[in-house]
């Protein structure tokens, strides 16, 4: 958190009272929740480490990740998409409330660093229309407080969703992997690390993400990890 971030906190809680966004009580310092609903967030701590799918044990590798690997390294994942995380999500990307999505970023913040530091962030960008429609990136949104925090490049120019696509929500796993098939693409001229971590709010099936990893190691990029907020129980 750089200088300018804690003057704004510090101006925020001498004027209004931390109010939570889920109950309505008193926030905890700094944040608009509350100490009893941030210790209901369905936290990923056992899970594959691949994947990221949530798991009754820790594991290298699931079985789905054995049979088929997904196109990225390693995954952090803090998060399970479940109550009450879900109800802050949905208001954050769907309804344009951009303070739950300062209220997400600081619980990700909490939740350590990650495994493997990366040279370089990199949100999963939006369609130009897209874009326009919502009017901001949710990863993106997430994506600069961790990389203030944990002082790491990001950038949001390195690579871009080259067609429009429809929404993956209510697609099943296949149709989600033919729905971003060479959606993606980096730019000429674009000069890339060695390590790149690409970011997204949610994590389902890991379409996207895989499909962004390919890209990036199509442009020359060695290692890509996978990070998102949180994961979604089931693959389908």
């Amino acid at each position: 958190m750089d200088a300018l971030d804690r003057c704004r906190r510090w101006l925020a809680s001498s004027l209004l009272p931390w109010r939570c966004q889920l109950c309505g009580g008193a926030g905890e310092t700094g944040m608009d929740l509350c100490a009893g609903c941030m210790a209901d967030m369905p936290g990923n701590h056992s899970c594959c480490a691949r994947c990221a799918l949530p798991l009754p044990a820790s594991i290298a590798m699931c079985g789905r990740c054995l049979k088929r690997a997904p196109a990225w390294d390693g995954a952090w994942v803090p998060f399970v998409y479940g109550w009450p995380l879900d109800s802050l999500e949905s208001r954050f990307k769907f309804h344009g409330d951009l303070a739950c999505g300062r209220s997400l970023s600081s619980l990700w913040e909490r939740a350590g660093p990650p495994p493997r530091c990366p040279d370089l962030i990199v949100p999963v960008p939006l369609h130009r229309q897209r874009l326009r429609e919502r009017g901001y990136n949710q990863a993106l949104e997430l994506a600069r407080p961790l990389a203030r925090l944990w002082r790491i490049p990001l950038r949001h120019d390195v690579l871009e969703r080259s067609r429009a696509s429809a929404p993956q929500t209510e697609l099943d796993a296949v149709a989600r992997r033919r729905n971003v098939r060479r959606a993606f693409v980096v730019p000429e001229g674009k000069v890339l690390p060695r390590h790149v971590a690409v970011i997204d709010d949610v994590m389902t099936t890991g379409a996207t993400l895989a499909e962004c990893a390919i890209t990036l190691k199509r442009a020359g990029v060695q290692r890509v990890d996978a990070w998102a907020l949180a994961r979604a129980s089931k693959k389908s």
